[in-house]
């Protein structure tokens, strides 16, 4: 997000290997190779790459000199490391006091957790998540993906930022902590307030939503669509669209007094789906889309990652963007999350390991000569 928007971004990484998310798959062609990983290709785009070993103490001297002339540091070591090292915040911003350093850790810089590691599942678990995600009558279940991780860099992005603004004001740097834990219990939609207001805990309801309106997930002949129907009036049309018989015509909803109540709990919710699971059937994705759209339903097809990268509207938008990159080739990436007018987007690939060594560390004073001194020592 940094280099995107216009920041010279340094990555630090270990000599020989690398960062380890190069040894992570997918690949193309599925043939390993530290350049090709595509968790590294993409987390990394736009960067420069040099190789550092911070745990020697030429390497320790290098990166005091590069925090010297730099605006931001953002490391995720457990909180312990780098104060062990002499690198921690006070430290380093006495060699540089307008250093914004930003530390994304799972549990934060304090508390009783701080040493603790943690992986996505710890984090869904501790942050509440798991809690609420699942079905009624089953135990809870992981969600999709290491979304904590990338909750918690979303937040060091605007975390740097908000740093950075503030030292315009105060002249001073700082110390932006990121606890994953915290984005994680913070990103609760009303479940806590529910429960601070009034003590009720949010009980799994699978694909169907509680409350008072109606949101599940349904089958059709191609896959499967999204939808809700979140006012009266939307489920009044809804109920029109698939000819829907009133209440007192279907059995089972006699006692309900009128569809638009018919959402009002789980059991309902689920007389509904069981009601309309045949109309869903007998439609394609697109034809429950579009016929949705102009009843004004919402509703919108579950898309796999092949029909996303093909969606016309983020076609028409630009949103992938292709990158060269010297071996793992054009390949299309995400692209801008949000659109600033005067400070566009600017994809960049991400680097070869230690591509930029000779750049970097030749700012510092350091020779080819040098350089070669110091990886025959291990140190970059």
């Amino acid at each position: 997000m940094l280099a995107s928007f216009g920041a010279e971004v340094i990555k630090l990484e270990k000599p020989g290997s690398g960062d380890s998310t190069r040894s992570m798959g997918p690949f193309p062609g599925d043939i390993p190779h530290p350049e090709k990983s595509g968790a590294f290709l993409y987390h990394n785009a736009g960067k420069k790459s040099v190789t550092l070993n911070i745990e020697t103490t030429t390497g320790r001297d290098l990166l005091r000199q590069l925090v010297a002339g730099a605006d931001v540091l953002v490391e995720n070591f457990q909180p312990r490391v780098l104060p062990e090292l002499g690198l921690g915040y006070p430290a380093l911003s006495a060699v540089n006091p307008r250093l914004v350093m930003t530390s994304i850790t799972g549990f934060g810089q304090t508390g009783p957790y701080r040493d603790f590691r943690m992986e996505s599942l710890v984090g869904y678990a501790l942050g509440g998540h798991q809690y609420i995600n699942g079905e009624p009558d089953r135990e809870p279940i992981q969600a999709a993906g290491p979304q904590p991780e990338y909750l918690g860099g979303i937040h060091g992005f605007f975390g740097t930022l908000a740093g950075l603004y503030s030292r315009e004001d105060s002249g001073r740097g700082h110390h932006v902590d990121v606890s994953i834990m915290e984005c994680l219990a913070g990103f609760h939609q009303f479940n806590i307030i529910r429960y601070t207001y009034n003590g009720e805990i949010k009980r799994r309801t699978g694909n169907n939503y509680e409350g008072w309106h109606f949101i599940s997930i349904f089958s059709c002949k191609d896959g499967y669509v999204a939808l809700t129907t979140s006012t009266p009036m939307q489920q009044e049309l809804f109920s029109a669209l698939i000819g829907m018989p009133e209440p007192d015509e279907t059995e089972g909803l006699g006692q309900v007094p009128g569809f638009s109540n018919l959402a009002n709990d789980t059991a309902r919710a689920e007389l509904f789906d069981a009601t309309t699971r045949e109309w869903f059937r007998e439609r394609t994705k697109e034809e429950i889309f579009h016929t949705c759209s102009q009843w004004r339903v919402p509703c919108a097809p579950v898309t796999h990652p092949g029909e996303l990268l093909n969606d016309p509207h983020f076609r028409e938008r630009g949103f992938w963007t292709e990158i060269d990159h010297p071996i793992a080739g054009i390949l299309p990436y995400p692209g801008a999350p949000f659109r600033p007018a005067e400070t566009p987007w600017q994809s960049g690939r991400a680097p070869l390991l230690g591509e930029h060594n000779e750049e970097i560390f030749g700012r510092l004073g350091h020779s080819s000569e040098d350089l070669v001194q110091l990886r025959q020592g291990g140190v970059i």
